[in-house]
């Protein structure tokens, strides 16, 4: 079987090479993000509370700042432009929100779990967020994802 210049099998090659697949992937990557923004604008007396709950103070700064950051960011890495900025300010946000909604260190039992796993899913964005900044710079130099 052959393998492309990644390593990858032929088929693999095959799918990693269609046009639509790399927006395909940053529209699922940044789904939440949109989604969670624009509740949060609908909702804006709710996404205070949230962020007071969470011990962010003032709560409506904070609302404010992660609809910014929710909409702007994910707009950046739709647009693949300034995807540095959009993931930085998309993983930076999701940072703050790992350490104070998923403070499994002060947790027991179930609630210790699901703010573990929560955690690290949260990580696992955060590094999927910056495997994205790097595809975009390999977007533009070879056409297409899997080819350099």
């Amino acid at each position: 079987m052959s393998t492309g210049a990644q390593g990858n099998p032929r088929w693999i090659a095959s799918i990693l090479a269609q046009p639509w697949l790399l927006m395909l992937m940053r529209s699922a990557l940044v789904s939440a993000y949109v989604i969670g923004g624009l509740a949060k604008l609908a909702n804006f007396h709710d996404a205070v509370l949230e962020e007071a709950h969470f011990g962010l103070h003032p709560g409506w700064l904070w609302a404010a700042l992660a609809i910014v950051v929710e909409l702007g960011g994910s707009a950046c890495v739709l647009a693949n432009r300034f995807v540095w900025l959009g993931a930085g300010a998309l993983g930076a946000l999701t940072a703050v929100a790992m350490f104070v909604a998923n403070d499994f260190w002060n947790l027991t039992g179930d609630a210790h779990f699901f703010a573990l796993n929560a955690f690290f899913e949260h990580l696992g964005l955060i590094a999927a967020l910056v495997m994205a900044t790097c595809l975009a710079g390999v977007k533009r130099a070879s056409g297409h994802c899997g080819v350099q």
